[in-house]
């Protein structure tokens, strides 16, 4: 059974919907700065928080849901709304449709601000508080202004769960349960208390390039010092093949795995991450040789970036294009597996491949990267890494519409 990609949605730092995100893939310009909303305040005297911050997102729900309606709900309505019309949802059963969310702990930005604004009053806390910060409150407003009747349910896989939503996605869907499934990757809004917890962990930049934002970004890059926050959002129709009308298709996941190393904090593990692509791999009927890109998950992390390109050498991926989208989006967290499977296939559709940002020493320039520049390129075969805290590795196998299977 063929799974394709027919609808995209795309909220991130380049702007709302897919155009703005097609320009500013190839044009990779800077959007990295402070962050300046409330709640992401630095601790007193210290510099503040570099990344990325999307434009407010579009007005689409009513004015009295609206206001109740958190920034990562908001932004989940209007990419479900792009992805929704281009797919021609309106025409399916609402029972065969289904959606997973992938994220969790989502709103602890306006979480924390809503305890700081009712401390010592507590018995004026709104009602609507009781379930607004849950993350299936994200299904519960994606079901109740579109119909989607099949399930609704939200994963939890830290920054590999927008890949881990397109993995749940696929096996609803081969399963028979729908027809139709949206993933979506949500917008994890982050607050100061995990901003300074990430680095302090050592997981999150940048002291080094503290006062020059644009630089700070640098996966794969000998002068990386930990990933900067990028807000995002991506929502993916998934349809079989077989049960789709005439329509655009995107690409075809073609393979998929989700495994566990065995790691419970953010220690990276090579061996894991060479397990699942090679399960992807035999699950799409391809070899390594057939990969002709890779999107990696490339944080800029020196401990992730180091074993990513340890578990490309053991795969012996030295053939193969590869690019770091989170240089130019930065790091979406919940959201990063969605966005980057869509910038994927946006690259497919384009016959080109988008630049890697800050890419000014390669780690091993015995790759191939694609550096500061877009470079024409013909994608028949793309893998796809996500890999989160926890010991969760993800790979997909993404295809060009029509590729197929090259061997059995």
């Amino acid at each position: 059974m063929t799974i394709a990609v027919i609808g995209i949605g795309i909220a991130c730092g380049l702007g709302h919907g897919k155009e703005a995100f097609r320009k500013g893939l190839f044009a990779a310009p800077n959007v990295f700065s402070y962050l300046k909303r409330e709640g992401r305040e630095p601790p007193e005297g210290e510099t503040p928080f570099i990344g990325v911050e999307m434009p407010d997102p579009p007005s689409i729900l009513p004015p009295r849901l609206a206001r109740t309606a958190t920034l990562s709900s908001r932004a989940a309505i209007s990419v479900l709304d792009e992805a929704w019309n281009e797919a021609g949802l309106e025409a399916v059963d609402p029972e065969r449709i289904g959606l997973v969310v992938g994220g969790s702990n989502l709103m602890t930005r306006e979480r924390v601000i809503a305890l700081r604004d009712y401390t010592g009053r507590l018995a004026y806390v709104p009602p609507r508080h009781g379930h607004m910060f849950l993350d299936t409150d994200i299904c519960g407003l994606c079901t109740a202004t579109y119909p989607i009747r099949g399930f609704s349910y939200s994963v939890g896989a830290a920054s590999a769960s927008g890949s881990v939503a397109i993995i749940q996605a696929m096996e609803a869907i081969r399963s028979g349960r729908v027809d139709v499934c949206i993933a979506l990757g949500a917008l994890q809004d982050l607050s100061a208390h995990d901003l300074q917890a990430m680095r302090t962990m050592g997981a999150m930049g940048s002291t080094r390039f503290a006062d020059n934002p644009v630089e700070a970004c640098r996966p794969m890059d000998a002068d990386h010092d930990g990933f900067i926050f990028g807000e995002a959002c991506a929502a993916l129709v998934l349809c079989r093949t077989d049960k789709m009308a005439s329509g655009k298709v995107y690409g075809e996941i073609r393979g998929a795995s989700h495994v566990a190393d065995g790691s419970r904090g953010p220690e990276p593990s090579s061996e894991g991450q060479v397990r699942a692509a090679n399960l992807a791999l035999a699950e799409a009927g391809l070899a390594v040789s057939d990969i002709d890109t890779v999107n990696g998950h490339a944080t800029s992390t020196p401990t992730g970036d180091d074993t990513e390109l340890e578990t490309y050498r053991t795969l012996g991926l030295e053939h193969a294009r590869i690019n770091a989208t989170k240089s130019i989006l930065g790091h979406g967290l919940s959201a990063a597996g969605a966005i980057e499977v869509a910038a994927v296939l946006m690259q497919i559709e384009a016959g080109r491949l988008h630049p890697t940002r800050n890419l000014e020493t390669p780690l091993d320039p015995g790759f191939g990267w694609v550096r500061g520049e877009p470079e024409t390129h013909d994608i028949r075969h793309a893998l796809k890494f996500s890999f989160g805290f926890g010991g969760v590795d993800t790979a997909l196998v993404i295809g060009a519409p029509g590729t197929g299977r090259r061997r059995q």
